[in-house]
């Protein structure tokens, strides 16, 4: 890469002069607590992409899943959101304990628009809450607490230029499968048949197990 050839932008007025500035009703869209629709949007969405920085601002995104309904709206100020099994890295966890500050996106198939939530968060690991967010048998043992600072819709185009929704745009094995992915860059020493059974069928019924 020449690097002498990037030109950086390197101030707001810059970027300003580059971009312009923001329409007055996208601009001022920006709303403290939740609306009855965005209470709708979440108890439709499945999916949450949930970005963390550390104190030293190394940053981290971790998507969150359920059944629809994955987040549980507590009040106009706040939500929460399971922690399901997982690999037990909890990068964002630790980046929260670290960092309160966090940034959601809500996802909704086949929609291109989502419902962004930026707040302070807190790791719950016991509160009456928890029984409502059983799944498959599973009450998950922690929770994410977010306090709304933020809440708006934000525009579909991305959505619109990658055609993510569109199936004829899918191409699922232009890439390694998963088993031959974890075999060339985590798990070398195990072989390609155990790693395809691993991954293979049985992988969707251990979701929920801890």
């Amino acid at each position: 890469m020449d690097r002498d050839a990037i030109h950086e932008v390197t101030t707001e007025a810059e970027l300003t002069e580059l971009v312009g500035v923001p329409l007055p009703h996208t601009r001022d869209k920006v709303r403290r607590s939740l609306h009855q629709l965005d209470r709708e949007w979440l108890a439709h969405s499945p999916l949450c992409l949930v970005a963390t920085a550390d104190a030293e601002g190394n940053c981290d995104v971790s998507p969150k899943g359920d059944p629809a309904g994955l987040a549980l709206v507590l009040d106009d100020h706040t939500i929460a959101i399971p922690e399901r099994p997982g690999n037990r890295r909890m990068d964002g966890f630790h980046n929260i304990l670290r960092n309160p500050r966090v940034g959601l996106l809500f996802l909704l198939p086949g929609r291109g628009d989502t419902l962004r939530i930026n707040g302070r968060a807190r790791i719950v690991r016991q509160a009456p809450f928890l029984d409502r967010m059983v799944v498959r048998g599973n009450r998950p043992r922690l929770a994410l607490l977010v306090e709304i600072e933020e809440v708006f819709h934000h525009c579909p185009k991305a959505f619109m230029r990658s055609r993510a929704w569109e199936p004829e745009s899918w191409r699922p094995d232009a890439v390694p499968t998963k088993a031959r992915l974890a075999q060339a860059l985590e798990r070398p020493n195990d072989s390609l048949e155990v790693l395809e059974e691993y991954y293979g069928p049985s992988y969707a019924e251990r979701l929920y197990q801890g």
